[in-house]
């Protein structure tokens, strides 16, 4: 399967099926725009057919020379004798023995607080309550969930445990007494514990600070943006802003962090669709590693994006790639998470078919212990998988995200992405369709937009 774009001037080719991405002169890129319709998946390399090769040389010779289209034919065979070019899918096969696999938890998202200190308008945690009631998660409750990770993890010796909520600085005293049982149990049994923790730092203070650059592998800080932005979606329960008390902490606290990572991560909607302005002025205030997602939400609220909103938002990624490659050239740089692509290696055949492995390998733990695929089904029960006495019961659950892969996505089958999102959310698939096995499709254009903006950075910052 080949996918081809141009983007700010780059002429890329992808070999989907191998992974192989090329940043090639409009002679080859057209060429192989015409050999891809004519020359079939292999499994093995073998020569560029006849037919397809005078089929070129026929449509382009008077446009670039036949000398020069000629010399684009030799490039074409030299990928494809090195596989990179008009390959088979090799991975169909793979997952039909997913469900047969035992299951390794690997991570946990400990929701040590079911209440929250704002009230941000799209939260899909009901200010932390997760459809119902508030609550903090007890030492017991937690510790029974990092043994069952133990427990459950096989011959894995890294584990991540990310500590959630509503806002988890609520239910603090708990996290500190979790992460000290944490490294007493890693000695123990040979492990390492990866904490992570989300934060909107209302809380946030120097102990807290310094405990967390001693111990949490990485830290989320919730900003929206722009001091408008932010204010508008993310007030107190009074409907003050949270910008002006936020800020200055998060910059002392990446100031600290110093080389550990850390991410600014906001969320835009269909009222900042210039988002790019929102990750600049992250960068601006002296953050060095950002995100910023679109909202996912039901049409019916103001602020949702819909379909006809796709073309605004496709352009803002392309118009923010520029500025990007253009920052990175000046030595002003910053790391947005979107635009991090690994060209060379990258996730695991299993990570790239299957995902974040919610519902398997990856499940939420609420404050009284249950246990669901990830923190977007909490408060679902017919997602309820079990709890910290019981373990993991509802295997039939638990079966279906194990086979929730881009093979079983019709939608995914045909799409160059595949490999790269590896479906997708299968909770907003879930939210939007009933099915874990369908897809969101306005998070997939802005998803294979994403994807083709990063490749054509590669491209360009690899010209010097």
């Amino acid at each position: 399967m080949i996918h081809q774009y141009i983007n700010n001037g780059f002429h890329i080719v992808m070999d989907v099926n191998s992974g192989s991405v090329h940043s090639v002169d409009p002679v080859m890129y057209e060429a192989i725009e015409i050999a891809a319709n004519m020359v079939p998946e292999m499994e093995e390399p073998q020569a560029l057919p006849k037919e397809a090769g005078e089929e070129i040389v026929c449509r382009l010779s008077e446009k670039y020379g036949e000398t020069e289209v000629k010399e684009a034919l030799e490039e074409i065979q030299y990928l494809i004798d090195r596989g990179e070019l008009f390959t088979k899918d090799l991975y169909h096969d793979y997952v039909v023995d997913f469900k047969k696999r035992s299951t390794v938890v690997k991570a946990l998202c400990l929701h040590i607080a079911h209440d929250c200190n704002l009230a941000c308008k799209y939260c899909f945690a009901e200010e932390g309550e997760y459809h119902g009631r508030r609550a903090l998660m007890s030492f017991e409750v937690g510790k029974k969930a990092l043994d069952f990770l133990i427990a459950n993890s096989g011959n894995r010796r890294n584990l991540e445990v990310d500590f959630f909520g509503g806002e988890p600085l609520m239910n603090w005293e708990v996290v500190k007494q979790l992460v000290e049982y944490g490294r007493k149990k890693e000695k123990e049994y040979n492990k390492n514990f990866r904490f992570t923790m989300t934060t909107n730092g209302v809380l946030l203070n120097d102990e807290i600070m310094e405990f967390c650059n001693r111990e949490m592998s990485n830290v989320v800080l919730s900003l929206d943006g722009r001091k408008e932005v932010n204010d508008k979606m993310r007030p107190f329960r009074n409907g003050k802003g949270s910008y002006d008390l936020i800020v200055p902490k998060f910059q002392k606290f990446a100031q600290l962090r110093e080389t550990r990572d850390y991410y600014i991560r906001g969320t835009f909607t269909r009222q900042n669709m210039d988002f790019a302005k929102d990750v600049l002025e992250f960068a601006d205030l002296g953050f060095s590693s950002m995100s910023i997602e679109p909202v996912v939400a039901q049409p019916e609220e103001d602020y949702a994006i819909r379909e006809e909103d796709l073309p605004q938002i496709l352009d803002e990624y392309d118009k923010l790639a520029v500025e990007y490659i253009r920052r990175q050239k000046e030595g002003k740089g910053f790391n947005f998470f979107h635009f991090n692509i690994d060209l060379k290696q990258g996730p695991c055949v299993a990570k790239r078919l299957s995902g974040c492995g919610s519902g398997t390998e990856y499940l939420a733990v609420t404050p009284w212990g249950d246990f669901y695929p990830c923190h977007q089904f909490v408060g679902e029960e017919s997602f309820l998988l079990g709890n910290v006495d019981t373990g993991v019961v509802n295997s039939q659950i638990r079966d279906e995200f194990k086979l929730c892969n881009v093979y079983a996505k019709d939608k995914c089958r045909d799409c160059f992405a595949r490999f790269y999102c590896s479906g997708g959310c299968a909770a907003n698939s879930n939210n939007f369709h009933g099915s874990i096995t369908d897809v969101y499709e306005i998070g997939c254009e802005m998803q294979k937009k994403r994807i083709e903006c990063a490749i054509m950075i590669k491209a360009a910052l690899a010209e010097d």
